[in-house]
C-alpha cells in the first residue's frame, strides 16, 4: 500500500548533509560499476545473449521490484523485495556485471513505472551496486568468482562462504538505506536501523538462503525456473491480503491517510522515544544535566496537532458530498507534503485532521509547523469550475508542557483548536486558562443541566427609558439562575460554559418561551411593552430558533415587534457567514433587531448599513467613563451621531448617576438604561413597576 506520508521523493536540498551522502554513494556506486563491467569481454556478452536462463532472471528481477512483498507493518518502502533472491543468484550464478545490471534495469524500470524522482532512482542503483560489489568481494577472497562465460554452481562446502557473502550484502544494503533514512527523517543511524530490524534479518535470511537453489535450478534447466516462482506467488497472495485488512482497520478509506488507530499507536511510540530520551540526558551528561533538567523545560518534545477546516459545511451544502470528498483528498495530500520528514499526518473524521510530531525543539517550532499547513492550505482550489479559498484552525497541544499521554494531548489540542476557531487567529497552543473543560467548569456543567430540569433558571427585567420624555421604550430581559448553593448567579458566571456545549440551544428556547409569556401577561394587561432577549452566537447556528419564536408568538396572539432580540456586534461581525440567514429569516418575521455591546466590535459602515437592525446599544464600558474621560465622550458622541444618520435607535447601558443621563439627553441619545433608572427585576417586582411607573406612559413598541 502506498503511504501517504511518504515524502521521499522529495529531493534534498544542494549542499545538505542528505544531498552530500546521495552524491559520495552514487560516485561510489558508478565506480564499482565501472571496474566491474571493465572486466567484460566479447565472449562473455555472447555467452550471456545465447542464455535462455538469464532472460528469465532478468525478468524476475523486474518483476520483483515492481512488486514487493509488503506485510502487515511494512510499506512500499521497507517491503521485501523478491528480487534480492534472483539478483544474488545471478551474482553467485555468472558473476558482479551480470547481476549489477539486471538489478540496475530492474530498479530503473520500477523508478519510472512508480514515478520516483531520479536521485532516489539513481540511489537505489548505487546501493544495489555496492551491495553486490562487496559481496562479490567475499565470495572471490574465497576463491569463488563467476563470469558470464565461467558459470559457477555451488556445492556443500561452499555455503559457507555463500553465508558470508549474504551477511555483508545484507550488512552493506541495510546500513546504505538507514544511513540516508536516518539523515532524511534527522534521526540517529542506530534508531533507523532499529525500526524493522528483526525484520529485515528474517525476511533476507529466506531470500537469500533461496538464492543457492535457484542456482542450481538454473544450471540443470530452465524449466525449473518457474518453479521457484511458485512459493513466492502463495506469499504474494497471502500477504496481500493480510496487509488489505490491516491498512482498512488502521487508514482512512477516503483520503488514505493514517486514522486515529494507527494515530494512537504512531503517538505512543513518540511519547516513549521522547520519554527515553529525557531519562538518558542525565546519564550522559552527569549531575550537571540533572540539575539543569529539573529547572529548564525539557529538550525531548513531542506536539499534536488538531487541524479543521473552517467553513467546509459550506461546500458539502451548497455543492454536494463528491464535491466535499475531493476536496478533503486534496487537502489530505497538500498535508502530507507540507510536514517535515517524519511527522505523520492522520483523519480522524469529517473535515478534522491530526498531524503528529514526533520530534519538536519547542512551542516555536511547532507554531511554525503550524503557520506552514495553513499556507499550504490557503492556496487557492478550482473544483467543478469553482475557487475554493481554504481555512484552517490549528491547536498544538506539546508533550510533556501540556499533557502526559496520548488521550489528553488530544483532548488538549482540541481546546487549543476550538479557541483559535473562537479568536480567528488560526493557530492556538493548549493555555490552560483558556481551557473551559476544567473540573470546576465540568461541575457546573452538570448543575447548569439539573438547574434546566428544575425550573431554576429565572427571567429578570431591566426597563429602557427614554431619555427625551422619560417614557418606557422598552423591558430587556436579563437571565438569572438561582443556584440552590451559590444563591443568585447572573450569566458571567455559568454561560461562557453553556455557549460551548449543546445546552445552550434549551437555555435559549426556555429563555425565549419565558419571555413570550411575561409579554403575553403584560400585554393582557394593557401593558403593551416590548421585551428584548439576548441571542448568543450558537443560538444564530440554531436553524430552529425561528420556528421557535413565531410558534410562541401565535400561541399568544402577540404580533412580531412585540419581542426583539438583542444580538452582540463581535457575533455578527466575526460570523456574518453563519449569522446571515437566521438573522435575515427573523427579519422577515418581522422580530425587531438591537445591536448590542456597539463600540467592541470592527463594525464597517457598509455593514452595519446592511444589518437589519432598529436599534444600536452603546457599550456600558464607554458610558460609564463618559464624565472622566474625553476620548470616552468623543467616541459615545460620534456613535450617537453616526446612528442618527442610519435613522436607528441609540440606547446607552450601564447609566449609573444622573449626570451621565443628563450628557447622554445633550448628545442626542434616544435612551437608556442602568441602575440609575432602575436595576434588574424578577417577573413580579417588574410588574408592580410598570404600574407605579404610571400605566398611561407605557408606550407602545417603536416609540423613542
Amino acid at each position: 500500500m502506498k503511504d501517504p506520508n511518504n515524502t521521499r521523493n522529495t529531493a534534498p536540498r544542494r549542499g545538505s548533509p542528505l544531498w552530500i551522502y546521495f552524491v559520495v554513494v552514487i560516485l561510489l556506486g558508478l565506480a564499482a560499476a565501472a571496474a566491474a563491467f571493465s572486466g567484460l569481454t566479447r565472449a562473455d556478452l555472447d555467452a550471456l545473449a545465447g542464455t535462455p536462463v538469464f532472460w528469465i532472471l532478468g525478468c524476475f528481477i523486474i518483476f520483483g521490484e515492481l512488486r514487493p512483498i509488503i506485510t502487515p507493518g511494512s510499506t512500499e518502502n521497507n517491503g521485501a523485495t523478491t528480487s534480492t533472491t534472483f539478483s544474488f543468484a545471478a551474482l553467485l550464478y555468472a558473476g558482479l556485471p551480470i547481476a549489477a545490471a539486471l538489478q540496475a534495469v530492474a530498479v530503473i524500470t520500477c523508478g519510472i513505472f512508480r514515478s520516483r524522482s531520479p536521485h532516489r532512482i539513481a540511489f537505489n542503483v548505487a546501493q544495489y551496486t555496492l551491495s553486490l560489489a562487496a559481496a562479490q568481494l567475499v565470495l572471490a577472497l574465497a576463491g569463488d568468482l563467476a563470469t558470464p562465460s565461467r558459470l559457477w554452481v555451488p556445492h556443500g562446502s561452499d555455503l559457507p562462504a555463500i553465508a558470508l557473502a549474504g551477511t555483508v550484502y545484507f550488512v552493506c544494503n541495510d546500513t546504505l538505506v538507514g544511513a540516508a533514512v536516518a539523515l532524511h527523517a534527522r534521526v540517529s543511524l542506530v534508531k533507523a536501523l532499529r525500526w524493522d530490524l528483526a525484520y529485515q534479518v528474517l525476511v533476507h535470511l529466506a531470500l537469500l538462503g533461496l538464492a543457492p537453489l535457484m542456482v542450481i535450478a538454473m544450471d540443470r534447466s530452465a524449466v525449473f525456473v518457474p518453479l521457484i516462482v511458485l512459493p513466492f506467488i502463495a506469499v504474494y497472495l497471502n500477504a496481500s491480503v493480510s496487509v488489505r485488512r490491516e491498512h482498512q482497520a488502521l487508514h482512512d478509506g477516503l483520503t488514505g491517510l493514517p486514522n486515529r488507530k494507527l494515530l494512537i499507536v504512531r503517538t505512543e511510540e513518540a511519547l516513549a522515544e521522547a520519554r527515553g530520551a529525557e531519562r538518558r540526558l542525565p546519564r550522559a551528561a552527569g549531575l550537571g544535566a540533572r540539575r539543569r533538567k529539573a529547572a529548564d523545560p525539557p529538550d525531548h518534545r513531542a506536539g499534536l496537532f488538531l487541524l479543521d477546516l473552517d467553513r467546509f459545511k459550506e461546500v458539502n451544502d451548497t455543492l454536494g458530498h463528491p464535491t466535499g470528498d475531493r476536496l478533503l483528498q486534496l487537502v489530505a495530500h497538500r498535508l502530507t507534503h507540507s510536514v517535515r520528514p517524519g511527522d505523520l499526518v492522520a483523519r480522524l473524521g469529517g473535515d478534522e485532521f491530526a498531524v503528529l510530531l514526533p520530534t519538536v525543539r519547542d512551542e516555536a517550532a511547532a507554531r511554525e509547523v503550524a503557520a506552514r499547513l495553513r499556507a499550504a492550505l490557503s492556496e487557492p482550489v478550482r473544483l467543478d469550475g469553482m475557487s475554493f479559498d481554504l481555512e484552517a484552525s490549528v491547536g498544538i497541544a506539546l508533550f510533556p508542557d501540556h499533557a502526559p499521554d496520548f488521550e489528553l494531548l488530544l483532548q488538549r489540542a482540541d481546546v487549543a483548536m476550538y479557541n483559535a476557531k473562537e479568536a480567528r487567529t488560526g493557530v492556538e497552543t493548549y493555555s490552560p486558562g483558556k481551557d473551559r473543560n476544567s473540573p470546576a467548569r465540568l461541575s457546573m456543567l452538570g448543575d447548569l443541566r439539573r438547574a434546566i430540569d428544575r425550573s431554576e433558571l429565572e427571567l429578570f427585567y431591566q426597563p429602557k427609558i427614554s431619555l427625551r420624555d422619560g417614557h418606557l421604550v422598552g423591558m430587556e430581559a436579563l437571565l438569572r439562575w438561582r443556584h440552590p448553593d451559590k444563591g443568585l448567579l447572573e450569566p458571567e458566571a455559568f454561560l461562557s460554559v453553556a455557549e460551548q456545549t449543546y445546552l445552550m440551544r434549551s437555555i435559549t428556547h426556555y429563555v425565549v418561551e419565558a419571555a413570550l409569556a411575561q409579554t403575553a401577561a403584560w400585554w393582557r394587561a394593557d401593558m403593551p411593552v416590548q421585551v428584548a432577549v439576548n441571542a448568543s452566537g450558537r443560538d444564530l447556528l440554531d436553524t430552529g430558533l425561528t420556528e421557535v419564536i413565531e410558534e410562541g408568538l401565535l400561541a399568544r396572539g402577540l404580533p412580531a415587534a412585540a419581542l426583539q432580540l438583542e444580538i452582540t456586534e463581535r457575533i455578527l461581525m466575526n460570523e456574518p457567514a453563519y449569522a446571515s440567514d437566521t438573522v435575515s429569516a427573523l427579519a422577515e418575521l418581522g422580530i425587531p433587531l438591537s445591536l448590542d455591546d456597539f463600540g467592541t466590535g470592527y463594525s464597517s459602515l457598509v455593514r452595519l448599513k446592511r444589518l437589519p437592525v432598529e436599534e444600536i446599544k452603546i457599550d456600558s464600558s464607554f458610558v460609564r467613563r463618559l464624565a472622566d474621560s474625553p476620548d470616552d465622550a468623543v467616541i459615545v458622541r460620534s456613535i450617537v451621531d453616526l446612528v442618527r444618520t442610519l435613522g436607528l435607535r441609540s440606547v446607552a447601558e450601564g447609566v449609573e448617576d444622573p449626570a451621565t443621563a443628563e450628557r447622554l439627553r445633550e448628545m442626542g441619545c434616544d435612551a437608556a438604561q442602568g441602575w440609575h433608572f432602575c436595576r434588574p427585576m424578577d417577573a413580579a417586582t417588574a410588574t408592580d413597576w410598570l404600574y407605579s411607573f404610571a400605566v398611561p406612559s407605557v408606550k407602545a413598541p417603536g416609540g423613542a
